[in-house]
Formats: structure tokens, sequence, C-alpha cells
């Protein structure tokens, strides 16, 4: 794969910490140190690391193609902007929800209203959770402390945990109480049991809740009195046991709601909607459950129309993000925060290198908050299950590619494919402060020796670039299109290639523009980026590569031969690619036009020759098979025509010659090549003098190691003395 160095930058930012938009710097981070460990990634195997590590909302494949559900789906619900599946890139849904449906707890201590109680009591659902087990051990121990993920319903269940004991009243308690002070806020001990709940209790780390508090609170409460406490993730316990609560299936939430609001019968025809499948299947909390429940009865009375109910479920989404993001410490942490970036940036991948990362990007965060501190990262934190609980994630074992063949790692991801793309595009346009932090980490992605990482860092570049295609070209982009090193400006053409398949407006205008500059950096990442994207515009690429070949030419002696390396690469990859047949066609078309073209052309045919099928040593290779497959056709007889002329041309000749030279070996253990290759020979021999460069090269060819030819010699050249001449 690649053949690039695997150093790792560190970890923090030194003492004086970046500049508010550090550029590109070509002395710091993981630059490769040497001519010989700069040399660039060939395209190909550059392109099948894009296509293995591309992100699932990006798949890269041939021409520049982007599958998965994010693509190519109908728009719902939106006010500008592209909708990716149902995501929108650009701007936001104008559709508001207040979430909570079922109401915030008053900030200080209060009553919570009877019939609010009961309202909770003919919509709450107990099936398949574990409420009767935790109403048994409240009823035995009168204190209760109830854990499980935010907005999973949690809050609900601890009023009817309270409310299915039959007390004659609930009050809720400020969350500002201390947990030294918890015994106080209760009532003492009265005729008629009475209960009382905590929620979420803002609890300092250096003074947690312990076990003597809750013991001082079931005294004070006495046989009568009940306390329920509910903690998330971030709740600072110490020798508390914390009892989790199972929330049902959002899918029973939502028909028993429906059911109680507007009758069984509607509620079933409610359920079969595709709308309603559609967001039953994106892993939605309880809590947007509950509130879908009621948009759907505004939509039955009219008071909602489709597109609202169409767009319900982006609007949730764009709620939870912005909800994690706008979160204070005690809330969301910041180190959660920046954990919900990096899995944005590597949804998919796995969960200890998103840990990994997630960390050095938490330590520049910390670096802007506060310049004046040396960032600190925690060498044990959060629990993989809190952390993927709090994201909305979920964790699984896949095989992921590597250098060393495929290798089963554990991974990590959205539960919502597109929580990543809206949550990319919130920081970056919603929370500008964090640009400086995000910028210095994916610069440092860039430099990193695992090919996994860069392709992340083009494909989070792409999002930010799509959102906000200026701040994205000035702040990240360019600066690697500029760099010295080849590593980063392979990571700006990958960036450039997945925008444009993003739709993100202007790229092909910027490859342009930069193939005809006379930057060497931008010009380079043009030509690449320009091979990715080209299958979608196969003769405006080339007329851009053929541009960039004469600039070359015109320099003479002082041609960049790694420049013209890239170009005849280029040209490889769009053939081989799906628009394979226009680009033959086209550089047929152009292949007298002058030296600078035919060379890139002949070259970058010659390239294409040496690629088998998945790129196994001993696979068929791809230009014979096709050949095989239209030698009768216009391609076929284009293809006969390049091989003719790069085995006539003085320059392409020895090139040439070997790669044909490989074929015959592959012919000798592939019998499928060896019949393609026999009906190819003849249509090579139409003159004189191509029968007897071709007849030479079988007889006097040695096998494989210096071992004698190889038997298939003989057979091909009874092919070929068949041929006309």
């Amino acid at each position: 794969m690649s053949a690039e160095t695997a150093e790792r930058p560190a970890p923090v930012p030194d003492d004086k910490g970046p500049e508010p938009y550090e550029a590109d710097s070509d002395q710091g981070g993981d630059a490769p140190a040497g001519e010989e460990a700069d040399r660039p990634q060939k395209a190909w195997s550059a392109r099948r690391d894009l296509r293995d590590h591309s992100p699932r909302s990006m798949r890269f494949g041939d021409g520049a193609a982007f599958g998965g559900s994010l693509v190519g789906g109908d728009q719902h619900g939106v006010s500008g902007g592209r909708v990716a599946g149902d995501v929108i890139m650009g701007g936001k849904t104008e559709i508001h929800y207040r979430f909570g449906p079922l109401g915030e707890p008053p900030a200080a201590s209060g009553e919570i209203p009877a019939e609010r109680l009961g309202r909770l009591a003919e919509l709450f659902v107990d099936e398949e959770t574990n409420f009767q087990e935790l109403a048994e051990r409240l009823r035995r121990d009168h204190v209760l402390v109830l854990t499980g993920p935010r907005h999973s319903g949690r809050w609900t269940a601890a009023l009817m945990l309270l409310h299915g004991l039959g007390v004659g009243s609930v009050r809720a308690l400020d969350r500002e109480t201390t947990p030294a002070g918890l015994a106080g806020q209760l009532d003492h001990e009265g005729t008629g049991a009475h209960g009382h709940v905590l929620r979420d209790p803002l609890i300092r780390m250096d003074a947690p809740l312990r076990e003597t508090h809750l013991l001082a609170a079931r005294a004070r409460l006495g046989e009568h009195g009940y306390l329920v406490v509910t903690a998330g993730p971030n709740t600072a316990l110490d020798g508390v046991r914390g009892h989790r609560w199972r929330p049902p299936a959002p899918h029973r939430v939502l028909e028993s709601s429906l059911s109680a609001l507007v009758g069984p019968e509607r509620a079933a025809r409610l359920m079969a909607r595709p709308e309603v499948t559609g967001f039953l299947a994106r892993g939605h909390q309880v809590r947007e459950a509950a509130l879908y429940a009621a948009e759907l009865e505004k939509h039955l009375l009219g008071r909602v129309d489709d597109t609202e109910i169409a767009g319900f479920s982006l609007a949730t989404l764009e709620g939870q993000v912005q909800e994690w993001f706008e979160a204070d410490e005690h809330t969301v942490h910041l180190r959660d925060k920046a954990f919900l970036i990096a899995l944005a940036a590597f949804d998919g991948g796995p969960y200890a290198l998103t840990a990994e990362l997630s960390d050095l990007l938490y330590a520049l965060l910390q670096h802007t908050e506060n310049p004046g501190v040396y960032p600190t990262v925690p060498v044990f934190g959060t629990h993989i299950g809190k952390r993927l609980q709090l994201a909305r994630a979920h964790g699984y074992r896949e095989e992921e590619h590597t250098e060393w063949g495929p290798v089963t790692q554990s991974k990590a991801a959205y539960l919502d494919e597109r929580a990543a793309l809206v949550l990319l595009r919130e920081v970056w346009t919603g929370h500008p402060s964090a640009r400086p932090a995000l910028v210095r980490w994916l610069q440092q992605l860039a430099d990193d020796g695992r090919p996994l990482v860069r392709t992340r860092a083009a494909s989070t570049a792409a999002v930010l670039a799509r959102t906000d295609l200026p701040s994205a070209m000035a702040l990240v982009i360019e600066a690697w299109a500029r760099s010295k090193t080849y590593r980063r400006r392979l990571v700006a053409a990958n960036a450039l290639a997945l925008a444009h398949g993003l739709d993100t407006p202007n790229v092909p205008r910027i490859l342009d523009g930069w193939c005809q500059g006379d930057e060497p950096g931008p010009a380079w990442v043009a030509v690449r980026a320009h091979a990715l994207i080209g299958p979608g515009r196969p003769e405006e690429t080339l007329t851009a590569l053929r541009g960039a070949a004469r600039k070359q030419y015109e320099r003479g002696e002082e041609a960049d031969e790694l420049m013209l390396d890239e170009l005849a690469d280029a040209v490889s990859l769009l053939l081989l690619s799906e628009a394979g047949d226009r680009v033959l066609a086209e550089l047929l078309r152009t292949l007298d036009d002058d030296r600078a073209v035919q060379d890139m052309a002949l070259a970058g045919f010659i390239g294409a020759c040496r690629h088998t099928e998945e790129d196994e040593g001993d696979g068929r290779p791809l230009v014979l098979a096709w050949y095989a497959e239209t030698a009768a056709e216009s391609a076929g007889r284009g293809i006969a025509t390049l091989w003719r002329r790069a085995l006539g041309d003085r320059v392409h000749t020895r090139t040439a010659l070997d790669v044909l030279r490989d074929w015959v070996l592959l012919a000798d253990r592939e019998r499928a090549t060896e019949w393609a290759l026999a009906a190819l020979l003849p249509a090579l021999a139409a003159t004189a003098t191509e029968h007897q460069r071709l007849s030479h090269l079988l007889r006097t060819m040695p096998g494989e190691d210096g071992a004698p030819p190889p038997p298939v010699t003989g057979r091909l050249q009874r092919a070929l003395t068949g041929a006309r001449v």
C-alpha cells in the first residue's frame, strides 16, 4: 500500500501553542524528512486507500461515485442546501421542535402536579423494561439511584416509579442540591406516602454523592418517604450503586402514545407509513418517539403538513447535535465533545484509533479555551460503553483493510449514519471558536503515517468544504496543496475529490485553474484530483491534463519528472474507470496533437496495462481483459492502435516490451490470459517490422528468474505467425 513513514505527531501542542489559524508548516508535525521518504504515493494504490478508508457517507468507488444511504436520497422538509439522503449539507431545516415532550423539571424544589403525573401514566410504557424490578427495589430500600443514557426516559421512569407506589405527592428537588445538603431538602416523616426526585444533580467531581449521603436521606424519609435520584455518565458517584434503567423500544413508545392519542386503528395506519418506519429505523430516542407521536396527532388534525412530518427525523438529529455542543461541562465534558467530533471524522473506524485522536483534539481545544495552561489528557477516562452511549453510537467488530491485509478490529459508528455530516457542519459553522483547534488537528491527521487517518482527514475537510468552501479552502485545503510534502498534497487532492462527490460547487474550476498555474504543489494536487473525479467528465479532464503536460514540455530540461509521471498515472486511472471507452476515444482523437500529448497518452496507456484484477501479481491484466471483451468493437481496435504506437515509439518501446513480456509470463500461468493475448498479438503485427519485433520478443525472452522460455511462447509464436504481413 503506502510506503510512507508511520511516525506519530506529538499529542499536545508545543508550549507556545498554535497561532489562531496556523498555516501549513513543513518544519513541524510529521513531515517526511528526506526526498526519498517524500516520494508521492502511486496514484493506483492511493486510490485504493481512498476506496478502502472513506467513510460510509461518501464511499468512494469508480469514477468518484459515492455510495451508501446518504447520497441520492429524497429531499424532505428542507429550506436550501443539498440533501444527501436526507442530510442537508448546506443550510439547516427550518422545522423547529420543543424537545423534552414530558417537560423539564423545575429549576428549584417544587411539587409536581398530580394531573401531570396522571397524564404521564396514561402514556408510559413498561413493556420489555425492568420497571417492576426497580419498583420492588424502591419499595424495599426507599432510596434508588437510577442510571441510564441521556433522554432514555429515565426521568419519566423515576416519576412513574414514585407514582406507582401511590404516593400522595412528588416533589422535584433543585439540581444544585449538594450531596451533603440532600437529606435536609427532604420532607420529614408524615402520615402519608410522599416522594422526592432529584434529576441529574450538578455534583462536583471532588465532592461526589456518597453512600453516607443516601443513608442520611433514608433516615430522614422514614417509613413513608421515597427518593429517586437520576444519574448520567458524568454524575459523580462514590461507593453508590446505580441501577440501570432499560427503556422500552422507541417503536413501543410511539405505538402506545399514538394509540392513546388517536386510537388503535389510526395508530396502526400511521405506524405503517413510510416516513414513520423510516423514523424508527434511525435509532431515535424514547423522548423523540413520544414527540413524534404528538406531531403525528397534529398531522391528523391538519395542524402539521407532510413536509414537517417527513423532516422531523432530521430536525431531531440536528437538535441533538446542538444540545451536545451547547451543553455545559457538567452535562457534556469538553473531552466528550472532542470524542463526538473525532467519531464524526472516523465514523465506522476503529474505536481505539478514534479515542486516541479525540484526545489529541481535546488537548488542542483545551489550549483554545485556556492558552495559559498546558493541556492535559487523562490517561484513564470514560469507559467505551459510556462514551458510545453518550454519542448514540454502537460498537461492533469488522474487518479493516491495512497494508498487511484484512484485520478484524473493534469499530464504532453513530447509530444514525447522518450524524457525522450534521455534526461536522454544526461544529464548523455554529461554533467558529473551535476552528483553530480543528484546523490544527486536521493538519496533524494529514501528517499521520496511517492511510486511514489521512483519508479521514481528507473526508472531514470535504464536509467542511461542502459546508463553507471559502473557509475550508483558505484554512485547510490550500495549506495542504501548497505544502512541500507530497503526503499533505495527497490529502488535499482526496479532499477535493470527495468534496466534488458531495456536489460541492466549483471544484473542477479550482482544479483547472491550479493545473494551469505556476505553483508546483497545487498543480500536482489538481492532476491527482482530476484523475479521481475525471470519469464523470472525461473530455474536460483530459483537456486540463493536456494543458498541464504542455506546460511541462515548455520548460524543457527543467520539466518536473514527478509531474510527468503523475500525468501519466492520471491517464491510467481514467482508462481503467467506467468511462474508459470515452477516455480511449479522446486519447486517440488527440494522439497526434503534439509530442507532450502523445507522450502523456502512451505513458498512461502503458501504465494502465500494468494493472491486474484485484491488484494480484498473477491476476489477469485489466486492459487485456478489456480487449478480449471488445476485440471486434471500436474500443478493442483503439487498444490495439495504442499498443502499436507504444511499441513503435522510440521513447516508449522499451517499457511497452517489458509490459508485454510480463503478459506472456502471466499467460503461461492462466489460460484465459493466454487466449486473450493470442487474439491481440496478430492485431499488433500489421507490418513486417511489427511482426519481427514481436516474434523476436517471443523467441528470445527468458522465463521467470532466468529460467528457460515458458512453453506458452511457442503457442503464442504460432498465433502470431498467422498474422498477415
